[in-house]
């Protein structure tokens, strides 16, 4: 008999990236679950940014609606249990990956496949009425392009992953557009994506400009073929997005991973003399993103997280140095995170941000988080 960890303890035993890209192990796996991803009706979120404060804000307004939804997200802050959720509360996800594991391994799947077909399983087991599923990578190879959602949503379009997903915007565009089905509904956080969108299938078209919530709010519309209710929106509180963590000093985490996402964050956090706690992946543009940090304060306390991607945190400090007048180098999250504090001082600032995977390492240290407000960035 498996301990209560055991199949968490092997999905992170998976490798996270696959050796050639393709939806073949993916097909394979859920054919032999009984293909669960046929018994969903999807609400598909693709993009580069606020993927998952778009798919946790669906979530709110279909389960205000009476609708019992499933959202699948990634990656997470706390634990992994958190990207899979039912009904607002996080799945059983040792259950989840007992379902699959075996067929799992079977096919060699990879760390994110076999998530995705553990996710799709669950909600199909619970009869979920709206799966709210959020891409990992891109959208025409990633394993969540299995489904045939009546809804997408493209919340916007950075470069990211150029050596994957292509040069340009708009190759990037048409990668993540793929996993529109004809005749689906796609709603826009970019206008300038309309005449791809519509090459890729769609049937019809919703441009949105504004937040996150804004963009939920018109998919979960044209899901449920009605007016639906924003209120549910106004205190959201998605892990790792904008957070403001614990009651004094002022602290906010908030994973923005790339430069598009500092840009936005820059716009959001209240004006002080912030103390920045970063770790950044080797595969971002970490100098234009501190160059754009470096508008919130002189001081940056550089790190890395545990994720095998992520640039040495001598390296960032370097690259750092050019923008900010005291960079310090703490190679561990969690005494980076305390070295902020303690430059920060008691009526300081600090602000941890980078990389999702840097706020997911400090979640042993994590204090109570208080609503401050929906992120763009993850």
């Amino acid at each position: 008999m498996r301990s209560a960890a055991e199949n968490t303890g092997w999905l992170e035993s998976l490798t996270p990236w696959p050796e050639e890209f393709g939806l073949g192990r993916m097909h394979d796996l859920l054919r032999r679950l009984g293909s669960p991803e046929r018994r969903l009706r999807a609400l598909h979120v693709v993009g580069t940014n606020g993927k998952t404060t778009t798919a946790r804000a669906a979530e709110a307004l279909l389960l205000a609606e009476g609708v019992l939804a499933g959202t699948y997200t990634s990656p997470h802050v706390v634990s992994w249990s958190e990207r899979i959720r039912v009904g607002g509360e996080e799945a059983d996800l040792e259950a989840a990956l007992g379902r699959v594991r075996g067929d799992a391994e079977a096919v060699g799947a990879t760390q994110f496949e076999a998530l995705t077909a553990a996710a799709f399983a669950a909600f199909a087991e619970a009869g979920v009425e709206a799966a709210v599923v959020e891409a990992g990578l891109g959208g025409r190879h990633d394993a969540t392009n299995v489904l045939a959602a009546p809804v997408v949503v493209l919340t916007n379009v950075s470069l990211e992953h150029t050596d994957v997903l292509g040069a340009t915007r708009e190759e990037i565009a048409a990668e993540k557009l793929a996993v529109v089905r004809p005749g689906a509904l796609v709603v826009l956080g970019e206008p300038e994506w309309e005449e791809a969108a519509r090459a890729a299938g769609a049937g019809g078209v919703t441009v949105v400009a504004g937040s996150s919530g804004a963009l939920a709010h018109a998919a979960v519309e044209s899901f449920l073929g009605r007016t639906v209710d924003p209120a549910p929106l106004h205190g959201l509180v998605v892990p790792g997005r904008l957070e403001r963590v614990g009651k004094a000093p002022l602290e906010i985490w908030d994973g923005a991973h790339n430069l598009a996402a500092a840009g936005f964050l820059l716009t959001r956090v209240p004006r002080a003399d912030w103390v920045v706690v970063a770790s950044i992946l080797e595969d971002k543009d970490a100098a234009e993103m501190l160059a754009a940090l470096s508008a919130l304060g002189t001081r940056l306390v550089a790190t890395a997280s545990t994720n095998p991607r992520a640039l040495p945190a001598e390296e960032l400090g370097g690259v750092a140095r050019p923008f900010f007048p005291h960079v310090e180098v703490v190679s561990k999250p969690v005494a980076a995170l305390a070295r902020g504090r303690e430059l920060a001082g008691e009526d300081g600032a600090v602000l941890v941000t980078g990389s999702l995977y840097l706020l997911a390492d400090l979640a042993s240290v994590r204090p109570s988080c208080l609503p401050w407000q929906a992120s763009a960035s993850g």
